[in-house]
């Protein structure tokens, strides 16, 4: 299992570069040329949620990027370290509800692109996991 991790301060001019890798490592991992595409704006989305919560919360932390790679499967991970609340105990107010409802969309659209997406979140942070299946790479003999 190979696995690259990137760490970017929360600035949404990262975003783009951690899209760029995450289709650089796709594609050597194996993940189908035509799926490349959904992988970048998934990654993007993902990131571009990180970015927006870390910013609204004045966290400075990193946002975190997993990009792992396993035998059949290559695995995106996003995370960061802006506390979540639990469903039923979100603060009323009209600021929360629309921080609410684009954190919805953005997670929507990930669902969209995404056929396996797991989405953890707690007081600690949250995490998005997304997964694609690859195929073997098969070296060429001339």
């Amino acid at each position: 299992m190979a696995t690259v991790e990137l760490r970017f301060s929360a600035l949404p001019e990262h975003v783009r570069t951690a899209r760029l890798v995450a289709a650089a490592v796709a594609r050597r991992a194996g993940v189908d040329e035509a799926v490349l595409d959904e992988v970048r704006l998934a990654v993007g989305e993902a990131c571009t949620r990180a970015v927006g919560l870390h910013q609204a919360g004045g966290i400075t932390a990193p946002v975190m990027v997993s990009l792992i790679e396993e035998e059949k499967q290559f695995s995106i991970e996003v995370g960061d370290e802006a506390p979540h609340s639990v469903p039923g105990d979100r603060a009323s107010g009209s600021d929360a509800d629309v921080e609410a409802e684009e954190d919805e969309m953005g997670l929507a659209v990930i669902s969209g692109l995404v056929d396996d997406v797991e989405v953890s979140a707690g007081e600690h942070g949250g995490l998005i996991r997304m997964t694609w299946p690859t195929t073997p790479v098969t070296a060429t003999l001339s």
